[in-house]
């Protein structure tokens, strides 16, 4: 696509060389979904509220616990064990929930984006420009071939990010980047799960496991303690305690979900997979080029030194330069068009239009004249230099507007207009156009 800028006049030329370029920190040009916190020092997914569920879900029942329960077990041991019981559940909350904060607040693992596509490479490798009378076709590759341990794997070109995919690779729709070893994007963490954040993870689901059993299990110690001192049958004990009751309950269905998860990802740690590969390539059936034996797979997770992020959030990046004026019909028209609001109601009014005449839809003793209605709309939001003319080409735009601001504005009309969206473009005139709202 060919752009022509506008002509600059000279006192605009001696000001752009005398402005200097605007300095940003990257998290706050950031293209993906991520959200930021304290200057771009902690980075979390789109779906970040989800981290305060996951807190609530751990910190409640807790609460309950030390309320109801752990605080009645204090004196029940001798040597003052019973005050260990409630210390334990406590700082063992607390690190439960920094494993949470750090899965959910470090980079994952994104690879940063290329400001251009790599180049392009030749349909025919044999064929060489100048070679031929005809220009040789350039292709960009959508699949590549790596070698990994003697093994062959293909590795993709993501379109958003503009790069090729390293191998283990994979773009996470929901944060919008390419992410190194992606496993998965957890909706309780809100966050991907990557490289960098992997290890965090499985420590993190582990010890809620644990933590749900260590709850569930001195519920159980209390309830028999009120049994043996009443004696009374398990079930009379259990309904003088109901917090226990449904503590019990709770943490039996937590275990369920975390404790599976612990075990599923023990699993794919001992045969160096992620979640994604196992699902997608199914190497339980076939040969896994990165199993490295199950202490070489532990070590790799548990041991090896967690790279470095490829992303310095905090640094001074230049603004990029807004989309120039593009040159549409022999007039120049600025793209801020295109982010006018659509969801404006009837009546409503669209930026930039509270100069002009009012609408005609507003003189009921006059009929509505689509052409005069169209233009003062038009001239709100940049499209007067192109129907100011009243020129033949000019009821292209017309229909643009119609289509991308009336339309969609009257429940009639669009519904109508949606049923009969293969009704042809009118170029003759205003008459189809006219006719086809009059009917409605």
């Amino acid at each position: 696509m060919h752009v022509v800028h506008p002509p600059k006049t000279p006192d605009s030329a001696g000001d752009d060389d005398d402005q200097a370029p605007e300095l940003l920190r990257t998290y706050q040009t950031w293209k993906g979904s991520n959200i930021f916190f304290l200057g771009g020092r902690f980075i979390f997914g789109p779906d970040v509220r989800s981290v305060f569920l996951s807190i609530f879900l751990i910190v409640a029942p807790v609460s309950i616990f030390c309320a109801f329960v752990a605080r009645k077990l204090l004196n029940d041991f001798p040597h003052h064990l019973g005050v260990l019981i409630m210390a334990v559940v406590i700082i063992f909350t607390f690190y439960v929930i920094i494993l949470l904060l750090m899965t959910s607040g470090r980079d994952p693992g994104i690879i940063p984006r290329n400001t251009h596509p790599p180049q392009p490479e030749l349909t025919d490798p044999d064929q060489e420009p100048g070679s031929g009378h005809q220009t040789p076709q350039l292709r960009l590759p959508r699949v590549k071939e790596v070698m990994v341990n003697g093994m062959i794997v293909k590795v993709k070109y993501c379109d958003t990010c503009m790069l090729y995919r390293p191998p283990r690779c994979s773009h996470c729709s929901i944060c919008d980047n390419c992410v190194e070893r992606f496993d998965h994007h957890c909706p309780w963490v809100g966050q991907c799960i990557g490289r960098r954040n992997y290890r965090f993870f499985f420590m993190f689901v582990s010890s809620a496991t644990l933590l749900c059993v260590y709850v569930f299990g001195f519920c159980w110690v209390y309830a028999i303690r009120i049994m043996n001192s009443e004696e009374i049958s398990i079930w009379r004990a259990l309904i003088k305690t109901p917090a226990s009751i449904g503590l019990i309950i709770y943490t039996f269905l937590v275990i369920w979900f975390v404790g599976g998860l612990t075990v599923f990802h023990l699993y794919l740690i001992s045969t160096n997979q992620s979640t994604y590969e196992n699902f997608r390539y199914r190497y339980d059936r076939s040969e896994n080029p990165y199993n490295k034996g199950i202490f070489g797979n532990f070590k790799e997770v548990f041991w090896d030194t967690i790279p470095p992020s490829k992303n310095n959030f905090r640094a001074f990046v230049e603004k990029e330069p807004e989309l120039p004026t593009r040159l549409t019909g022999g007039n120049y028209v600025n793209s801020d068009i295109q982010k006018i609001p659509s969801n404006l109601e009837m009546g409503d009014r669209v930026p930039g239009c509270d100069a002009h005449p009012r609408s005609s839809w507003s003189r009921k003793s006059e009929s509505w004249d689509p052409q005069n209605e169209i233009a003062s709309l038009a001239s709100g939001i940049g499209y007067s230099d192109r129907v100011s003319g009243r020129s033949s080409g000019s009821w292209d735009v017309y229909w643009d507007l119609l289509r991308t601001y009336i339309f969609p504005r009257t429940p009639i009309i669009s519904y109508i207009y949606q049923t009969v969206i293969h009704f042809k473009k009118p170029t003759s005139g205003p008459s189809k156009t006219f006719i086809m709202i009059t009917i409605t």
